[in-house]
């Protein structure tokens, strides 16, 4: 753990439903009607959640181009076409409605105007303002992708002034072992230890089986006979073309078993991604037979984004007592449709089953927005149940809380203060 004071950040508006520009000398906090003292109580104390970000990576370390910049706002892994912009979703309008307040600009500038501000102040005051602005209070960051071009755990604890803990991809604890020398006989153990090695101080694994195969993998672990056998395949063929990327099921197997086997809380993406994956075999109604052999175990398996099962989701978290899932980049993606998305992931599962996460990645806009949209959809659907009657006003602020901080700080042992 990096640790990092827990003082209260300054945030853009109540759940960013500030209509003017953001307030001189307060980077990050805007005037408008939505403010602190005009909010109902309800809405106060969403917005004073200290999150913790389940999963999540780093912000971009640079000042990207316009091209490079709506590339990172979209899954779609194509170049952006020349007539049109990504700009014009959901996320795209989300950005220029929510983060422009805090770069100092009015709500809903046109993308030049935007991205203009954005390289005035900078990638570090960029970052600096919108990450304050999520009001997260412990990260848990994802480092198996990305390299140099985002900020690892220290960075972004010296940048955020909070504790950031991290979560270990097994795929690429694996393609390290490869790379630094074994042959197939050695490689489960090899892989045992390097993992063991690698998690000494990680609060969490991350499996990634749904881009590497789908869900419908085999759920039970591979017998060692199979894994030498799968390891001698992947090793002849990364030397014959250069590239070392595991995707034999087999060897997928064994990683999410040994992975079981370390004890830590382990996320598996799920639903939503970039083309690299077939969406088709991520429903993680697929993980049921994996679910059932490992529930001995008692390890935490945590869902991730889900979208657009995430109701298949819900009743795989009601059913099964170690899996927990979250709607994750879900909620970015959907933008101002981001309140049904939460809407839906809250009518299954018990309340103690549901995470808060961003995913985001790269532009701090997507760090921001995944905390501001879920805030504002969680005040809108709860709100809702006690303008009814069906909720009091207390269970709601408790059941906030909890997907907001507590369940992830019970789940991943974090304690009550990070």
């Amino acid at each position: 753990m990096i640790p990092a004071p827990m003082d209260s950040p300054a945030r853009a508006g109540s759940l960013g439903h500030a209509t003017g520009a953001a307030e001189p000398g307060v980077p990050g906090r805007a005037t408008g009607t939505g403010t602190a003292g005009e909010a109902g109580a309800l809405e106060r104390a969403i917005e004073e959640i200290p999150l913790v970000d389940h999963h999540v990576h780093g912000a971009l370390d640079g000042d990207p181009s316009r091209r490079r910049f709506e590339e990172l706002i979209t899954e779609s892994d194509r170049p952006v076409p020349a007539w049109m912009t990504q700009f014009d979703s959901q996320l795209g309008f989300a950005v220029l409605r929510h983060c422009a307040p805090v770069l100092g600009l009015d709500p809903h500038p046109d993308p030049e105007t935007y991205l203009a501000r954005r390289a005035e102040l900078g990638a570090g005051e960029v970052n600096r303002r919108l990450l304050a602005a999520a009001g997260v209070g412990h990260f848990l960051l994802e480092t198996g992708y990305g390299g140099e071009e985002i900020l690892g755990p220290a960075p972004m604890a010296a940048l955020t002034g909070r504790p950031v803990e991290e979560v270990v991809r097994l795929e690429s604890v694996a393609e390290g072992v490869v790379a630094g020398g074994t042959d197939a006989a050695g490689f489960a153990a090899r892989f045992e230890a390097a993992l063991w090695e690698r998690t000494r101080a990680a609060r969490g694994l991350k499996s990634v089986v749904a881009y590497r195969y789908g869900l419908d993998v085999d759920p039970a672990p591979p017998a060692p006979a199979e894994v030498v056998a799968a390891a001698g395949r992947w090793l002849r063929e990364s030397e014959r073309t250069g590239t070392i990327r595991v995707g034999d099921p087999v060897l997928l197997r064994h990683l999410i078993w040994t992975g079981i086997g370390r004890g830590l809380p382990l996320q598996f993406h799920t639903g939503y991604g970039d083309p690299d994956l077939d969406l088709r075999r991520c429903d993680p109604l697929l993980l049921r037979g994996l679910i059932e052999l490992a529930e001995p175990r008692g390890v935490p398996l945590l869902l991730l984004h889900c979208y657009p099962y995430h109701r298949n989701a819900g009743y795989l978290a009601q059913v099964y007592p170690h899996v927990y899932f979250d709607v994750g980049l879900g909620v970015n993606h959907t933008g101002a449709r981001g309140v049904a998305v939460v809407a839906e992931s809250l009518e299954l599962a018990p309340f103690a089953k549901i995470l808060f996460s961003s995913d985001a990645w790269g532009p701090a806009e997507l760090h921001h927005l995944g905390a501001l949209l879920w805030r504002r959809a969680m005040t809108r659907v709860l709100g809702g149940f006690v303008a009814d009657g069906e909720w009091s006003e207390p269970q709601a602020v408790r059941v906030a809380t909890m997907i907001g901080a507590r369940n992830a700080r019970r789940v991943y042992g974090l304690g009550e203060t990070g």
